[in-house]
């Protein structure tokens, strides 16, 4: 597919493995590649399960260099990334991501934007670190965020700026459950094995259902986010 986004499909699960650099930094680029391998994972009506070429990290977030850059930049940035989230809210067919370690901003995003997370056993960070690099929250984040997490750890996570270890992030709402390192994919597999089993039309229309008024929210958010200079 991309050598930033690889997709390789095997009995109706399609594994989007994401490598850019160290951290996964998300970039123009690699949103385009995102978008393009569930283009295919929709045409070929798979299961997707996400998760990256890199040990330790599902991604660090945006690209700093690019974010930096300029207004401009950074807010066409934001605006690709949370269009991207919420066309993974309401994808036809389960997303599940695999989280290998660390996962900060975009890539906890990534996390709140997937229907089934896992995690892995380690002394990994995984949050919203926004505040804490003197960064104002969009208001796609804040919404996702506030829709996704537990009351108890939203605030803490949005306005704090707080990190979670893999265990807190099961509680807070960034993941389901979390694994040994080496039975990441292995569980990631059985998950999406599993989710092979639902009526794939039952489950498309059910999410759109259950999210219309986040993804009315999201909408509305992306369009207010594009007015304002990140």
């Amino acid at each position: 597919m991309s050598e930033l986004v690889t997709y390789q499909l095997e009995d109706g699960i399609a594994t989007l493995t994401l490598d850019n650099g160290k951290v996964n930094a998300v970039s123009p680029d690699l949103i385009a590649a995102f978008n393009k391998a569930l283009d295919q994972a929709e045409q070929d009506r798979a299961v997707v399960i996400v998760t990256s070429a890199r040990p330790g990290i599902l991604s660090g977030g945006y690209d700093l260099k690019i974010m930096t850059s300029s207004p401009q930049a950074a807010t066409d940035l934001v605006a690709a990334g949370s269009t991207l989230a919420r066309r993974m809210l309401a994808h036809p067919f389960p997303i599940i991501t695999a989280c290998p370690g660390h996962a900060v901003a975009k890539g906890a995003f990534i996390l709140l934007s997937s229907d089934y997370r896992i995690g892995t056993e380690g002394p990994f960070s995984i949050g919203l670190n926004e505040v804490q690099i003197g960064m104002t929250m969009h208001h796609v984040g804040i919404e996702l965020a506030r829709d996704r997490l537990r009351k108890s750890a939203f605030h803490r996570s949005v306005i704090n700026g707080e990190m979670f270890d893999p265990q807190a992030a099961v509680d807070a709402g960034f993941l389901d459950k979390i694994v040994p390192a080496e039975q990441l994919l292995p569980a990631a597999r059985a998950a999406a094995e599993q989710l092979k089993k639902i009526n794939m039309k039952a489950h498309g229309a059910t999410k759109l259902k259950v999210r219309k008024d986040l993804l009315e929210t999201l909408d509305r958010s992306i369009e207010l986010d594009k007015k304002q200079l990140v």
